[in-house]
């Protein structure tokens, strides 16, 4: 994912990819996010999703009890949006799992509607455009 589209999302939502600083021996968040840009618009409503639900959840805990989820690692592997947690709950693995799901519709570098398509042994999502 180009820089600027990245940093947006690190802005936009600091508490979920805290890591982002971190070493790489604690964390592969360091690395950055490793998708397409056609991905962006869906790993934002992810994240405004995840965060909508930490907001709601610690609403009225205290800081020991609060729910807490961060991104360690962010990645396209198989042609589908893995997105993986340090914390969280069902509610929001299940949001990641149906993003997951999602990507496989939407082209990961532009974003359009796409199916999953091997080439040279790797596969990706990519419509026909971008194919």
């Amino acid at each position: 994912m180009k820089r600027e589209l990245q940093n947006k999302l690190f802005e936009k939502y600091p508490d979920i990819f805290r890591q982002k600083d971190m070493p790489e021996q604690e964390t592969a968040m360091c690395w950055g996010i490793s998708c397409g840009d056609g991905w962006y618009t869906l790993l934002d409503e992810l994240c405004n999703s995840i965060d909508n639900r930490l907001r709601n959840v610690n609403r009225n805990r205290t800081t020991d009890e609060k729910l807490v989820c961060e991104a360690v690692q962010v990645k396209e592997k198989f042609g589908g949006l893995c997105f993986y947690i340090a914390g969280g709950d069902d509610y929001i693995k299940g949001l990641i799992d149906l993003a997951g799901s999602l990507s496989y519709r939407i082209c990961s570098k532009c974003g359009d509607q796409s199916s999953p398509q091997k080439k040279r042994g790797w596969v990706y999502t990519l419509c026909d455009n971008c194919s």
